[in-house]
């Protein structure tokens, strides 16, 4: 890997009860498109991946969904993008959208986003790949996440030297360059 060029985002396939998290969503769309670098994201067109997606486009990025067909109706796939890819399920959803990346952003999302992220940082632990992955902190979001994964450091359950395997910040900006710098 020699430079930036697409980030897998996980987030939520839902809107969530505040404003803020589409339009959220949207303007790290648009920011990614503007910074050149192509959205490869879970391919639904709900809530704030749509959002998302939607964001990319509007600011002529390009935009790779990855949609598991078990999902059925839950996730309806967006029509707009550069590139759908249909997958059986989650786990390939997972390995598909990390391949197609160069590094790994979580915006908010529950129970998904959580378990794309969790497994990001176990491949990155297991030494299965070297990409950047960090924690759009937006709102505190992450706050009780980044407290949990302090508990375990300090109950010795997390090591030391996995600790720095991921990259929380508030600020879109400082998450950009982290991965600039951490892509070689």
């Amino acid at each position: 890997m020699n430079e930036l060029q697409s980030i897998a985002v996980f987030c939520a396939s839902s809107a969530g009860k505040e404003p803020k998290y589409l339009a959220l969503a949207a303007a790290i769309g648009r920011q990614l498109a503007e910074a050149k670098l192509t959205v490869v994201y879970g391919g639904s067109r709900n809530g704030m991946m749509g959002a998302l997606a939607d964001g990319a486009i509007a600011a002529g990025g390009a935009v790779i969904g990855v949609i598991p067909e078990l999902l059925g109706g839950r996730e309806i796939a967006h029509t707009g993008l550069t590139r759908l890819d249909r997958v059986s399920d989650m786990h390939e959803r997972k390995m598909c959208m990390h391949g197609l990346s160069d590094a790994v952003l979580a915006l908010p999302g529950g129970f998904g986003t959580l378990d794309e992220l969790v497994e990001m940082i176990t491949w990155r632990q297991m030494d299965m790949h070297q990409k950047p992955i960090a924690l759009l902190n937006a709102f505190g979001y992450f706050d009780s996440l980044l407290a949990f994964f302090e508990h375990a450091r300090g109950e010795g359950l997390i090591r030391d030297r996995d600790y720095p395997i991921f990259f929380a910040s508030a600020d879109f900006d400082e998450i950009l360059l982290h991965f600039k710098h951490a892509v070689v």
